[in-house]
């Protein structure tokens, strides 16, 4: 007697398409995401390739979700999410499990004027935070690559007769290898959370030095406030001429490796990092000026 032969499975059916109208209720959404993930790369400093690399999802649905064109599954953002440092909540803006206070605060603080914020958040340093004499024994310098933050904050060093620390340095001393490596073994996140540990460990070793930060510390904002709150904090600044010139001049391209709208992209991370430079104690701008005026321009700021 022949066996019975299984009754055969129905495929498994398309999805239906959108209506129109659930399009339009996802279009604000999705430009709301686009939007998010754009700025979160550019404060991050990450070309699209490098996102791409790091979380897994090709350059051409980047570029989708980006332009507000990618409905993307949840699986997809947590990659993305992942590989720019973040929770994916952060890229969808959903209420936080933050306590009542803090709620309370955030409201607050978002009904002030730009220009006010500045001045609450140094009255809470003064207030709460290190003393002002205490910060000034450690000087952090903060800007983009090609600032002056290795040459100016190793001469500073010299004259106030403390340590120069950089703190990539001690960022691949915590990770036993180089940064590029640290990179292509742990991705943003892992540097994250190394740049995080070297920068304890610097402030508990250190009680007077000069630090040259990675231009993208000012895009953690837990590690930034430690910045703050534990130096005295300058942003050397400069054109996006200057600094991509004088990158190029030391031979190091890594973070526009292969991107042929550099400047382009170094313009987009600048803007998108200014307020956040903004918010250091001081500002040098090394733009036209020569190590020697730089350097004496940075002593004005910093002081005794």
């Amino acid at each position: 007697m022949p066996s019975a032969q299984p009754a055969p499975t129905a495929a498994p059916r398309a999805p239906a398409a959108p209506s129109p109208a659930a399009k339009a209720a996802d279009a604000p959404l999705l430009r709301t995401l686009a939007e998010r993930v754009r700025e979160a790369r550019a404060r991050r400093g990450m070309t699209r390739r490098i996102l791409a690399r790091d979380s897994g999802v090709s350059e051409r649905y980047l570029a989708q979700l980006e332009s507000g064109q990618g409905n993307a599954s949840v699986l997809v953002l947590e990659q993305v999410a992942q590989a720019l440092g973040l929770p994916v909540a952060e890229l969808l803006r959903e209420p936080s499990p933050r306590a009542a206070e803090l709620a309370l605060i955030t409201q607050f603080l978002s009904r002030l004027p730009a220009h006010r914020l500045a001045e609450v958040r140094a009255q809470l340093q003064r207030e709460h935070g290190a003393d002002g004499a205490q910060r000034r024994l450690r000087v952090a310098l903060v800007g983009l690559r090609g600032a002056g933050k290795s040459t100016l904050g190793a001469r500073l060093a010299r004259a106030r007769r403390v340590p120069f620390i950089e703190l990539d340095r001690e960022v691949e001393r915590e990770a036993g290898t180089g940064l590029s490596e640290v990179f292509l073994l742990y991705g943003q996140a892992g540097y994250r959370r190394l740049e995080r540990r070297a920068l304890e460990t610097v402030l508990d070793t250190h009680g007077a030095c000069v630090i040259a930060t990675g231009g993208s510390i000012v895009s953690e904002p837990a590690t930034y406030e430690r910045l703050l709150s534990a130096c005295f904090t300058v942003w050397l600044r400069a054109a996006p001429e200057e600094h991509m010139a004088r990158v190029v001049a030391q031979g190091d391209t890594r973070p526009m490796a292969g991107n042929t709208e550099a400047m382009e992209d170094l313009k987009r991370i600048l803007d998108n990092r200014a307020a956040l430079y903004g918010q250091a104690d001081a500002t040098v701008d090394t733009a036209g000026r020569t190590p020697r005026q730089s350097l004496r321009d940075l002593a004005g700021a910093v002081g005794a």
